[in-house]
């Protein structure tokens, strides 16, 4: 299945990168995958990536692969993937790459080292995540967070993460974004804390919080996705069915939401760590080759690197 909004981020970072190509760091690349999707960046032109580990780690796994490396920089770490992420972080401290991607290591050895509060990588907002997906029956990307990080984050984490998202839209061009807030119903309940955290979000937006932004919800994801849902309930929306972010009210509803988009819905995305001083890639085992590129792709263009 084909997913040419992927493919125009992809066309739109190569062009962004230009023939200075930004360094990535690559942490603890030690197993096929992570080696191979170093090598498809590098083809991609859309960065230079910059292997971060043991020495004897990357080239063990290297041969094994049958993956030449000789033409990559590596900077050299202890053994492990924690020790991969903390040299990644200091590196990043020293100017050393302009955005991170997690190889082979365990998540929370890479997240450990970015969220620790004197040596990490936090920005002036909670650490978040967001995915941007290509679907084939929607008309054009669709972003969703938080999926990946946060758990069941109370009001002020929202208020963080639907920054850090916005943020992301507007590097990709998106001028003027419109976000539905998402429950399991579009009316505000006492008994569902999402709805009222729905109801304080668009307040704080009304108040000027996100300029520019067009934030409405609570909504159900019918009403958030669809004008016709929406219009058959009676619920007045510049949102419904042209929504740019749904912001998700925990980690189990935004992770189910976006495997069923990928796995039943035959869509695919780009997602990326922000809060961050540079875009972290957190990719999984199980990421497609174009998502691989596509997130850095979309590091390349939330970093803004000409």
């Amino acid at each position: 299945m084909s997913h040419p909004r992927l493919d125009d981020l992809i066309a739109r970072a190569r062009q962004r990168a230009g023939a200075s190509l930004p360094p990535i760091g690559v942490v603890h690349p030690c197993d096929a995958l992570a080696l191979e999707a170093v090598q498809r960046v590098a083809a991609n032109r859309l960065a230079r990536p910059v292997l971060i580990g043991a020495p004897d780690e990357i080239s063990a796994a290297a041969d094994e692969a049958g993956i030449a490396i000789d033409g990559f920089e590596i900077v050299a770490s202890g053994a492990g993937g924690l020790a991969a992420a903390e040299r990644a972080t200091a590196l990043v401290h020293a100017g050393g790459v302009r955005a991170l991607m997690k190889g082979s290591l365990h998540t929370d050895e890479l997240m450990s080292a970015i969220v620790h509060k004197g040596r990490g990588l936090r920005a002036a907002t909670r650490v978040s995540h967001a995915f941007v997906f290509d679907l084939p029956r929607y008309h054009k990307l669709l972003a969703l967070a938080d999926c990946v990080v946060n758990i069941t984050p109370h009001l002020p984490a929202k208020r963080d993460i639907l920054t850090n998202a916005l943020a992301l839209l507007r590097a990709l061009g998106v001028t003027q974004p419109k976000v539905g807030i998402v429950a399991a119903v579009e009316t505000v309940n006492a008994a569902i804390p999402a709805t009222v955290d729905a109801q304080a979000l668009v307040e704080l937006a009304r108040r000027g919080e996100w300029p520019g932004a067009i934030i409405e919800g609570p909504f159900g994801f019918d009403n958030a996705i669809s004008a016709e849902a929406a219009r058959i309930k009676h619920i007045s929306s510049h949102v419904s069915g042209d929504a740019d972010l749904l912001l998700m009210p925990d980690l189990n509803a935004g992770n189910m939401l976006y495997k069923s988009f990928n796995y039943i819905g035959g869509g695919d995305c780009a997602g990326l760590v922000l809060g961050t001083t540079v875009p972290v890639v957190l990719t999984s085992r199980a990421d497609t080759a174009l998502s691989r590129i596509a997130s850095v792709a979309l590091a390349v263009l939330a970093s803004g690197t000409a």
